[in-house]
């Protein structure tokens, strides 16, 4: 099986709950094609670099999951078929890239207490 990460922005004029429920739906069809879902993330509403579809903000989704060569397109057929789906990016994740990744990920959690703490 093969690592894969998958970044891609969900239109604006969406509500938080349905982008949730748009991120569900990718997960569950990753886990139906035989893949397994290995990390989730929202990186939120953010500004675009230039306009896409004459729209200026998207909500930005990254998911890591591994899997075969097959599930990769059949999740890019189910992300073209989806009007929600602004653009998307699938990367096959090598060794480098996935240390890079586990660094990111346990920077983030050891980001998450001290802003936290300073909240409190």
């Amino acid at each position: 099986m093969n690592n894969y990460e998958t970044v891609f922005i969900l239109t604006p004029v969406l509500s938080e709950e349905q982008a949730k429920e748009a991120v569900k739906k990718f997960e569950s069809e990753i886990k139906s094609e035989g893949g397994k879902l290995t990390h989730s993330e929202s990186w939120g509403l953010k500004k675009l670099a230039y306009p896409i579809q004459k729209k200026t903000t998207g909500f930005y989704f990254l998911l890591e999951y591994q899997g075969e060569g097959d599930l990769v397109s059949n999740l890019e057929v189910t992300f073209k078929r989806d009007e929600r789906i602004m653009r998307f990016l699938t990367v096959k994740m090598d060794k480098h890239h996935k240390a890079w990744a586990e660094k990111r990920k346990s920077r983030m959690k050891n980001a998450k207490p001290a802003a936290e703490a300073e909240a409190k």
